[in-house]
């Protein structure tokens, strides 16, 4: 009778640990990044009674052990690390990982790892969590790149940062000028250019076919003749050469590489690049000259208006890039990811935070993508991974079992009460 009473007592703080984990899996249904917990049980050592025997040839067969159980325990109760759901939030600074890995939080000199992905600027311009921890990751090297090499340390981010206008220095052209177009036939290409104080200017490529392969060109600052622009000696002397002779190229492509023309001083009244000097380089190497119609155009250029920093966009690989109000998309730094040889091992600190146990292994900082770790998804948050039917059909189980195990208390106690009424 009195195993069977501490039988009971062992089911009943059993499954009420069940029901506390349960019951902290469904509090957590809507927390961020929340990985749910499960309990296992496994049964006690049991009294054995009698030994197991060997059969005895010709006499008798062998017998099992006979053995009472004592119960059960709580064998483990496990971190269940599987994916949640992403929820698009449309915010800039939200973030999720799909796949494996943890965003790496620092206070002082503690690092902690989570899921939950929701992180803000502080007054600093620092990344941070809900608590003011702050995000971990690389920062960007003088060369605009990012500096993998300095190791991860506190991402920040130049909230309303200027940047400064960028002249126009090169423009690249692409197409085809009409190799059946009569002599004094002209094609214009309009483009526009940044000048070096942020300003929008108008430029007039015009193009006049002088001779046989032989294409004329000139230059118009919106109605006015570029006089003040000077080519440079040696490169075309202003003029297209389509003939295939030694200084050509063949099948069509023209002898210029990069046309450079140099602005040393508009003197145009209050045009915004009085004073200013620089570099135009003018990219003609994918002009061709073929007998179909003339499609010459911009294909590309440089140079930028003055802006502010307006938005953020993250990569799949982490990368936080910058949008200025000119356009111009710039890398502000890399979200690291951290990954473990066992993630069910980590301690859970609170708050959404895990730390580094003896058997979670240490911490494999990284890239996103690489090495096992997953990617990002920006503008999007973990949700949790507690499946609320499940959840309440573990309930239901649990309390039946609670419910059975105080049912063999009573009944221990009903037969126990019997054997003192033989007394009377």
């Amino acid at each position: 009778m009195i195993r069977s009473l501490y039988s009971g007592i062992g089911g009943m703080n059993n499954f009420q640990t069940k029901l506390d984990v349960i019951g902290n899996n469904i509090s957590n249904v809507n927390t961020f990044g929340f990985k749910k917990g499960r309990v296992t049980f496994n049964d006690l050592v049991s009294q054995q009674l009698a030994g197991a025997s060997s059969p005895q040839e010709g006499e008798r067969g062998g017998t099992n052990p006979r053995q009472v159980g004592l119960g059960g325990s709580t064998a483990s109760i496990d971190t269940i690390n599987t994916q949640g759901s992403l929820q698009s939030t449309g915010r800039d600074l939200d973030m999720a990982i799909s796949g494996d890995g943890f965003f790496q939080v620092a206070d002082g000199g503690q690092n902690f790892y989570t899921r939950a992905g929701n992180f803000y600027l502080d007054e600093n311009g620092m990344l941070v969590n809900a608590d003011g921890l702050r995000l971990q990751g690389y920062g960007v090297g003088d060369d605009g790149a990012i500096d993998e090499a300095a190791g991860v340390g506190d991402l920040f981010i130049p909230a309303g940062e200027q940047v400064d206008p960028e002249a126009t220095s090169q423009v690249d052209l692409r197409g085809n000028l009409n190799a059946d177009s009569e002599i004094g036939e002209e094609r214009t290409v309009r483009f526009f250019i940044t000048d070096p104080l942020g300003g929008e200017q108008e430029i007039r490529l015009l193009m006049t076919k002088t001779a046989e392969n032989e294409w004329d060109y000139s230059l118009e600052y919106w109605d006015n003749d570029i006089e003040d622009w000077d080519i440079l000696p040696d490169i075309g002397q202003g003029f297209f050469d389509f003939s295939g002779t030694e200084d050509g190229v063949s099948r069509g492509r023209m002898n210029l590489d990069n046309l450079e023309l140099i602005v040393e001083d508009l003197g145009f009244i209050g045009g915004p690049w009085e004073g200013h000097e620089g570099s135009l380089n003018l990219n003609l190497s994918n002009v061709t000259q073929f007998s179909s119609r003339s499609t010459v155009e911009v294909e590309s250029r440089n140079g930028s208006s003055d802006g502010t920093l307006e938005s953020y966009t993250v990569s799949e690989t982490g990368e936080i890039n910058g949008i200025f109000s000119n356009g111009e998309v710039r890398l502000l730094g890399q979200v690291a990811l951290v990954n473990f040889n066992n993630p069910s091992g980590l301690s859970k600190a609170g708050s959404n935070l895990f730390e580094v146990s003896n058997n979670s292994g240490e911490p494999q900082v990284g890239l996103a993508g690489i090495g096992g770790r997953g990617s990002l998804v920006g503008a999007t948050l973990e949700m949790s991974n507690v499946d609320l039917s499940e959840e309440f059909a573990e309930m239901i189980v649990s309390q039946r079992g609670f419910q059975a195990n105080t049912r063999m208390i009573t009944t221990s106690d009903e037969i126990l009460q019997e054997l003192i009424n033989l007394k009377r």
